[in-house]
């Protein structure tokens, strides 16, 4: 009998195809991932079945939530901190757009008081959002 010793060789890892499958992987999720707007502030705006796309790059957004609570560009804002900052933007840029986002639980009465509050200081092109 002949004891030959053979050297095995060393156990290795290829990870050639590993880099390639998670190359395609991250592919994919960036591909399909949907971007959404990360908004803090818990609005269900009513849905409106006519309602086009707000394609607006520079606007005053201004919020309602369910409780009546104003919020200014996502700042909470008092109502009459919301009537100077309005009365500072008529000033500056009297055609700049607001847009208006309430949940469908805001009453009829806020929604009135903040466009009331908009147009006394010439910002008359109002939007509401929706979904």
């Amino acid at each position: 009998m002949s004891l030959v010793l053979r050297r095995r060789r060393l156990p290795t890892i290829n990870i050639v195809p590993l880099v390639d499958v998670l190359t395609v992987l991250l592919f994919f999720f960036l591909v399909t991932m949907q971007f959404k707007q990360v908004s803090a502030l818990n609005i269900t705006v009513p849905k409106i079945e006519t309602a086009g796309q707000n394609e607006i790059a520079e606007q005053i957004v201004i919020a309602i939530n369910p409780e009546g609570q104003l919020y200014l560009n996502e700042r909470p804002v008092a109502k009459e901190q919301l009537e100077e900052a309005m009365q500072l933007a008529g000033e500056l840029t009297p055609e700049m757009p607001v847009l208006l986002i309430a949940d469908e639980n805001v009453p009829l009465k806020y929604v009135t008081e903040v466009m009331d509050i908009c147009r006394s200081h010439q910002l008359n092109k109002i939007r509401l959002q929706s979904r």
